[in-house]
């Protein structure tokens, strides 16, 4: 198994950074800002090559030219990585990516079976939709016996069925695929903590704030699209921001379109961003609407975003229509049924998704269970997952909003205009679209790339903080920790594990757990899925000593270090 993680890992590099890295390494841009350009492109390089063989029904041979050329494009730029790692930014941005991703993949590595809150069967539909590009199974399938293919787009399902086509097409490396997708989401936050700080420190703090935060530990072992949708959104602002700046390259204005329409094709979640960074992007070159730079570097946008778009939408209503392309997806479906005041579901759900669930009296049946692991567990999960604030960390909201008032006020007010409504925009779609009223709160459906974005900017203000409130969040950090990253964790690792499979457990055990949680341990005894834990030699003890490891590197890194004697 280690020498098919290392075989794994240099793959996915290749396909993931190599892959554009002759064409960003070139671009006019900073090291650290080159690293995650190619890992944007190279993702929408691995994509486009995929569908195209999918389209074509070309043999699945054909996709070993990916890690070939990955490999080739990372000899051909063999000095300008050399140039990143001598750049501070870059080498801390590498660093950190690094230490993201063995910390996700070292609590991959502990899943026996999914728990956590209501989320049950994703997890298996997106497993389907990878195998359905593997297979070229018919156009007709139904996911999870309902959904179409056009109810969700294809974008990461596409690119790991790849992966899978050039390691094994089995569950254990869909989990890797998914897991080391989901953790180059830092990438694109480190270079926003960047642009809002003052030094490469503020990378290292980053990293450490995402080590700590249960909603991305939770997201990034939890098999299914949501975090690489959020690192496309991110990389786009990153883009987006770098394109207003005076005398910008016109590959930011590029690379800002084509990483927004790898976003929608990766998961619709990332539509409220779209519309918002749209109208920033009209609003604040209205000015500058009649000058040929802003012009030659918006048609270049909206070449590049709609023949990204065209890939999937193209296909998809030459097979399936223009009803069944755009009016499948849940939000449409679900808000069409939807037979109560429309306005009210909505004011609900806002209010719900900013108050944590212990203040209020949501229905419990969803998490109702007699195991005290889990309801504790869940308990937490519910508040980290599905409520705003918290989803940011317990302490951590409070600071942002201290910081976020503090930065306004010295602010010009074109910017004070285009973070209030991005902002205020993106919270109200992301709320507002979901077609279903729920009362635990919908953080988690399309804002996850904003509270990455908040915790960035959290990293960028930390050393403005005073003592006092550096104190206090690294305390609500540790709270959170335990309580959101680790206690989930154990959950996950012994709930259903192989001493419960191989022991005569009694059923009251078994149903002792929430329904959600004994679903997505039938539906992988049933399917006969073995996960990364099942196959993973290292013992618990060692796994959990190596995530110690990585967080205390994280926080060394991140430690402001003394300056050198003259």
């Amino acid at each position: 198994m280690l020498i098919d993680l290392l075989r794994c890992l240099i793959a996915f590099v290749g396909l993931a950074f190599g892959l554009a890295w002759p064409i960003a390494g070139r671009l006019p841009l900073a090291p650290a800002e080159k690293l995650a350009a190619s890992v944007a492109l190279s993702l929408l390089g691995a994509y486009g090559f995929a569908w195209i063989a999918y389209v074509a029904e070309l043999p699945a041979s054909v996709l070993w030219a990916l890690p070939a050329l990955g490999v080739i494009g990372l000899a051909i730029g063999a000095r300008g990585l050399a140039d990143a790692w001598r750049d501070a930014d870059g080498r801390a941005v590498i660093v950190g990516q690094l230490l993201v991703t063995g910390w996700c993949l070292g609590w991959l590595a502990t899943i026996a079976s999914y728990a956590g809150g209501g989320w049950t069967g994703d997890w298996f539909e997106h497993w389907e939709r990878t195998r359905f590009f593997l297979e070229h199974q018919p156009l007709d399938h139904k996911f999870l016996g309902f959904y179409s293919l056009t109810a969700r787009p294809p974008l990461v399902n596409v690119v790991t069925a790849a992966f899978l086509s050039l390691t094994r097409p089995d569950f254990t490396h869909y989990q890797l695929a998914s897991t080391l997708l989901a953790s180059l989401v830092f990438l694109p936050a480190a270079l926003l903590a960047r642009r809002f700080g003052s030094s490469a420190r503020a990378i290292a703090i980053c990293a450490a704030l995402f080590l700590v935060n249960p909603l991305l530990v939770e997201n990034a072992t939890f098999a299914w699209t949501k975090l690489p949708t959020a690192a496309f959104v991110l990389t786009a602002l990153y883009f987006f921001l770098r394109a207003q700046e005076r005398g910008a390259p016109a590959s930011a204005g590029v690379l800002f379109a084509a990483s927004l329409a790898a976003g929608l094709l990766a998961h619709y979640s990332a539509g409220p961003y779209a519309v918002m960074l749209a109208l920033g992007w009209i609003g604040l070159g209205w000015a500058r609407r009649h000058a040929r730079d802003w012009q030659r570097t918006t048609g270049l946008a909206v070449l590049a975003g709609t023949a990204v778009l065209a890939t999937w939408f193209g296909w998809a209503v030459a097979k399936y229509g223009a009803h069944e392309t755009f009016a499948s997806n849940t939000s449409v479906t679900v808000t069409a049924t939807y037979s109560d005041s429309q306005f009210a579901k909505i004011a609900l759900n806002l209010r719900d998704t900013l108050v944590p669930h212990f203040f209020r009296s949501p229905d419990g049946t969803l998490i109702r269970q007699l195991n005290l692991l889990g309801k504790w567990s869940d308990w937490f999960f519910q508040s980290y997952q599905l409520n705003l604030p918290l989803a940011c960390g317990s302490v951590a909201w409070l600071a942002l909003v201290f910081e976020l008032v503090r930065v306004c006020r010295g602010a010009a007010p074109r910017d004070r205009r285009f973070w209030g409504a991005f902002i205020a925009g993106v919270f109200l779609l992301g709320v507002g679209t979901h077609g279903a009223r729920d009362e635990w709160g919908l953080a988690q459906i399309c804002l996850q790339a904003f509270v990455l974005l908040a915790i960035a900017f959290l990293a960028a203000r930390w050393s403005t903080l005073g003592r006092g409130w550096r104190i206090a969040l690294i305390a609500g950090a540790t709270v959170d920790l335990l309580a959101g990253v680790v206690l989930h964790g154990v959950l996950q690792t012994f709930t259903f594990g192989r001493a419960f499979a191989t022991s005569q457990a009694s059923k009251a055990t078994f149903a002792s757990y929430s329904e959600p949680t004994r679903m997505n341990f039938h539906g992988k005894v049933v399917n006969h899925l073995a996960f990364v834990a099942d196959v993973f030699p290292a013992s618990l003890s060692l796994v959990f000593a190596a995530l110690a490891a990585i967080l205390l590197l994280a926080i060394v890194q991140a430690w402001p270090r003394a300056p050198r004697a003259r």
